[in-house]
């Protein structure tokens, strides 16, 4: 009995430490699949109270599939409605402009991220998104249909990694 008490001992802290390893592990892997689709490390910046409007990004929006496949709406309950939206800067004033869809041939690695070119606009919120928020998002694809994914508010960073003490 003793002998086991001690291994028990001794296995605590292993037990303990290799589980906040798993977690900590975890809390890095943000990602979800759908179908051949990887949507990577969704993420939304905190707004300003009162502010309407917002945006959600991914780290990554691949398609690791032979088929093509198109991103064609989005759906959240903290908004009144979401736009899949294209920015660009002309005359150094940014213009948005809904799109239709966002296409994902073959093989596409699309950086989705703050500051690109591609973004889901979260129109009409109902709430400021506050750091360490975290809400779902409802994603409708041509093909691999629709998926829900979990979208972790952020403050961005312009390298593409999550900011310092990020966590799930």
């Amino acid at each position: 009995m003793q002998a086991r008490r001690r291994a028990i001992a001794l296995l605590a802290p292993a037990a303990l430490l290799a589980s906040g390893l798993i977690a900590a592990r975890s809390a890095v892997a943000h990602g979800f699949r759908a179908g051949a689709l990887v949507i990577d490390h969704p993420y939304a910046p905190p707004t300003p109270g009162g502010a309407r409007t917002g945006a959600v990004y991914f780290r990554t929006l691949k398609n690791t599939g032979r088929e093509a496949d198109r991103l064609l709406s989005a759906t959240t309950t903290v908004a009144e409605s979401m736009e899949l939206h294209s920015s660009t800067i002309v005359d150094n004033v940014m213009r948005m402009r809904p799109l239709a869809a966002i296409d994902l041939p073959p093989g596409a690695d699309l950086k989705v991220r703050h500051g690109g070119e591609i973004h889901l606009m979260l129109i009409g919120l109902k709430a400021p998104l506050k750091n360490g928020d975290r809400f779902t998002v409802r994603l409708k694809f041509e093909r691999a249909g629709e998926h829900d994914v979990v979208v972790q508010v952020q403050q961005p960073r312009t390298d593409g990694k999550p900011p310092s003490g990020h966590s799930h």
